[in-house]
């Protein structure tokens, strides 16, 4: 499973805006790997951030 796509699964279970400190913890990904993803993700407006530092899917 792509770096991606596993933040995104991981966002989807907790049910509620996360940070990148949480998805590392939840999904034990290294946290440059998820940085990386989150910037990806934010470029494709697959994710936003309805709170400061907080982020989930776009399509919720």
């Amino acid at each position: 499973m792509e770096v991606k796509e596993k933040v995104l699964q991981v966002m989807r279970e907790a049910g509620k805006p996360v940070s990148a400190g949480e998805v590392e913890k939840l999904s034990g990904l290294d946290r440059k790997e998820i940085d990386k993803a989150f910037k990806d993700l934010k470029k494709e407006e697959a994710i936003v951030s309805p709170v400061r530092c907080k982020w989930e899917p776009a399509n919720q």
